[in-house]
């Protein structure tokens, strides 16, 4: 989820005269990770010099130009706190949790050294059901997610509803150790305002000029259906501590997604993932998780952990304190600091780019928030489940 374009500019010879081109160094700006997808959406930065005597020093700022003659690259929007967002992480971790219902909230601003490039927002309520029908220990787990993801200042918007089925095993009679599988079906929407938009045959000697000869053949506005599934194991050694490996694929339909012709199909994303909590003692723990993702020929590895203490000393209803740090490997180090009371986790963290990217954004990746909220019973059993 879950699509939404990440793109970068490339100048060709013949879509600019020779005469621009000499009197031009143009620099671009590689964003991120970019996987091969349809339309063109960017946010470039363009320095503008003479080759021959430095005269002309005009900065432009071209943010989001679509170039439908040009390359294509897209990826699916991600969160640094994957570890808090369970429902787009794999649909497998549908109602499977120590409670009776739960509310996840998480919010992206990325590379805020340009304004608003890519803003995302997700949410997602599951919960069990039929747990007096199905055998002891397990889960059969309903959700619904949403995801709304704005580029350039809401010049492109993706928004997409979710509806996640899960059911988990247990596989010994104190229930600490269950397989499950979960299914996910999406409808996802996609809205390009054109009239806010620079195309790459607008460029002359003047400036941006005239109006744009291009058209979008199939529209500014595209929707599709989705299929997204997962496996998860989770496991406990003593009803305390807790593990977790699974795998999910997403876009397992290959969906067409395209402005411009109908050849494009958005590639499936493969995700390995796993974690855990482990109590060094009644009152600290280590949380652990990492990712593998790959779409098409791109891939990205984030990995990390958090020392957890509990403040209070109760261990019935703990206030506990969360600092450490992911790492996006050879892209970015992610600080996480977090508090849980009274079923509410709240965590923030900030990307700090390590990249070739860090000049262009001063090594401000962006700022994201999550929210979990667990609802338990009075006597609720304890289970050892996975944990964000």
């Amino acid at each position: 989820m879950q699509v939404t374009w990440r793109m970068e500019l490339k100048c060709k010879a013949d879509d600019c005269s020779r005469e621009i081109l000499n009197i031009l160094a143009i620099y671009t700006v590689k964003f991120r990770k970019t996987y091969t997808g349809g339309a063109a959406i960017s946010a470039i930065s363009l320095s503008l010099f003479s080759r021959t005597e430095l005269i002309m020093r005009k900065y432009l700022v071209f943010i989001f130009v679509v170039m439908l003659s040009g390359s294509v690259k897209a990826q699916d929007p991600h969160f640094s706190q994957f570890f808090a967002s369970p429902l787009t992480l794999n649909p497998a971790f549908t109602g499977k949790f120590d409670g009776s219902w739960r509310l996840a909230a998480n919010h992206r601003d990325q590379w805020p050294s340009i304004p608003k490039a890519y803003v995302t927002t997700s949410a997602s309520f599951d919960f069990p059901i039929l747990q007096n029908r199905v055998p002891e220990n397990d889960v059969f787990g309903v959700g619904i997610s949403g995801v709304s993801d704005a580029s350039a200042n809401n010049q492109l918007k993706l928004n997409y509803g979710s509806l996640s089925l899960s059911y988990h095993k247990a596989l010994d009679e104190e229930g600490y150790n269950t397989i499950g599988a979960g299914f996910q079906g999406t409808y996802s929407s996609m809205n390009l305002d054109v009239s806010k938009l620079t195309f790459e045959d607008m460029l002359t000697q003047n400036g941006f000029t005239g109006t744009t000869s291009d058209i979008l053949t199939n529209g500014r506005n595209q929707s599709y259906f989705d299929v997204n599934a997962g496996v998860l194991f989770s496991g406990s050694t003593n009803g305390e501590n807790n593990y977790y490996i699974g795998a999910s694929m997403y876009h397992i339909n290959k969906p067409k997604v395209s402005f411009k012709d109908k050849n494009w199909y958005l590639a499936g994303r493969v995700t390995v993932h796993a974690g855990g909590t482990f109590y060094l003692s009644d009152v600290v723990s280590v949380s652990t998780s990492a990712i593998h993702q790959i779409q098409n020929k791109a891939s990205e590895t984030t990995l990390g952990a958090a020392l957890g203490l509990n403040a209070n000393g109760d261990l019935s209803n703990p206030t506990n304190v969360y600092i450490g740090s992911w790492m996006r490997v050879n892209d970015a180090i992610i600080p996480y600091i977090g508090l849980e009371f009274n079923g509410l986790r709240i965590g923030a963290t900030y990307d700090v780019n390590i990249s070739t990217l860090k000049a262009a954004t001063g090594s401000r990746g962006g700022s994201e928030f999550s929210l979990i909220y667990i609802h338990r019973k009075i006597e609720a059993k304890g289970i050892p489940c996975p944990r964000f």
